[in-house]
């Protein structure tokens, strides 16, 4: 007698991954273009000055951006005219200065807190009694690499 074969009760053919290279590179890009990278929201005014030694800062180690000036015409009625600190999205008072500094190296690997730079964005017509108030909390927190940003792109003159 013969052996007849079983039919086979017609399963799924298997799944071809050849277009899923495609796929995968089409998905990359469109989160590469429709990605918006952060930018602050400033609440304070911010005309920099103007520097003729200026030098561009590294952007391979990790900075962070105080502000210092009077707060836009929005916020007038909130904060008033004085001059105020901007650290992040936020005006803040001198004060925090310091746990914003700890939470932003706390943020980094440990190898990147030693290279951890602070740099300050400040009004040209800000006082420097608030400024002085800043670098004395940042000396403090033993946050010594301080760069002034200046009116031509984002050049910083150093400290």
């Amino acid at each position: 007698m013969s052996k007849f074969k079983k039919k086979k009760d017609g399963g799924l053919p298997p799944i071809s991954t050849a277009s899923l290279p495609d796929i995968v590179f089409m998905l990359l890009f469109f989160f590469m273009v429709a990605t918006v990278i952060k930018e602050d929201n400033l609440k304070i005014e911010n005309k920099l000055p103007s520097a003729d030694q200026i030098e561009k800062l590294d952007k391979k180690y990790p900075i962070s951006y105080i502000y210092i000036g009077k707060p836009n015409p929005n916020y007038i009625d909130t904060y008033g005219s004085e001059d105020r600190v901007q650290l992040n999205d936020a005006l803040r008072s001198v004060d925090d200065v310091q746990a914003f500094i700890a939470a932003e190296r706390a943020a980094l690997r440990e190898e990147l807190i030693p290279k951890l730079t602070v740099s300050l964005k400040v009004d040209r017509e800000a006082k420097m009694g608030v400024l002085t108030d800043v670098k004395q909390e940042l000396r403090k927190t033993n946050a010594l690499k301080i760069n002034y940003t200046t009116r031509k792109g984002d050049a910083v003159s150093s400290q």
